[in-house]
């Protein structure tokens, strides 16, 4: 009998998997379509963060999680930011990684319209400093309008300079009130919310206890040097969750974590 199962992504241009029986793993396999099943919309408001590692803990090769990534990443990717309300990133992230506009491919917009979706997610970049670029395609060739998520004693001017190309949405006074700015992204109807990160977003979210599901990459790759882990803040007491899946594909671990509240 096998040890265990896991599900694989079809493989890219048709090529075949080589064959597992020998490890004692069952393998079956999943299409595109599935997908949406494995990481499906919630009834209940859901935080779920995406994140990639490599087997060392690294969560960036040369400051980037893009080094970590393949195409099976980017399968699940496009599908989580398929299903999602709202797209909540850190603004150094979308300055490290240099966030385009959020825009989806014709098929995830048509199942966007079917399920009853508006067309596009809505992009939410989280910014205590309000250090971002007006220009940076994040906001000028944002299909809607982005809100951006800071706190009262953020400088005025930079508010300002970013107010033609987003909302501006203060979430206490002189940090930013994560637990506040996700209810009021509740009560913009976002309910299921998709972080990309950066780590001490991650970090500070696990800290306000905010945080219902981690869909976590492993890389098959060691990388050494000083590179951060995926969550960086404060020491909190640890939470347990539970596994729900687990997908492979060329010798890369997806793994979908859900805590039971």
């Amino acid at each position: 009998m096998p040890g265990r199962v896991v599900v694989r992504l079809p493989a890219p241009a048709g090529r075949a998997h080589a064959a597992r029986d020998r490890t004692g793993i069952a393998v079956i396999d999943v299409h595109d379509a599935d997908l949406v099943a494995l990481y499906p919309r919630n009834p209940t408001p859901t935080l779920r963060v995406n994140f990639i590692t490599g087997l060392d803990g690294a969560a960036t090769v040369d400051g980037k999680s893009a080094g970590l990534g393949g195409p099976g990443d980017k399968l699940i990717f496009d599908s989580l930011r398929r299903v999602c309300d709202a797209l909540v990133v850190a603004a150094g992230t979308v300055r490290a990684e240099k966030y385009d506009g959020l825009r989806l491919d014709a098929a995830a917009r048509e199942w966007r319209r079917s399920a009853g979706l508006p067309e596009f997610p809505l992009m939410v970049v989280v910014s205590g400093s309000l250090e971002l670029d007006p220009a940076q395609l994040v906001f000028a060739d944002a299909p809607i309008r982005p809100l951006v998520i800071t706190h009262a004693a953020a400088p005025a001017d930079r508010r300002a300079a970013l107010q033609p190309v987003a909302d501006v949405l203060t979430c206490g006074d002189t940090s930013i009130d994560l637990a506040a700015a996700v209810e009021a992204l509740h009560a913009r109807g976002a309910t299921q919310l998709l972080c990309e990160g950066g780590p001490h977003l991650f970090g500070s979210l696990i800290a306000a206890d905010l945080v219902d599901e981690l869909c976590l990459t492993v890389s098959p790759q060691l990388t050494g040097g000083s590179a951060g882990r995926i969550a960086t803040g404060p020491d909190t007491p640890p939470r347990s969750m539970s596994l729900r899946s687990v997908l492979a594909d060329q010798d890369m671990l997806f793994l979908r974590y859900a805590r039971s509240r």
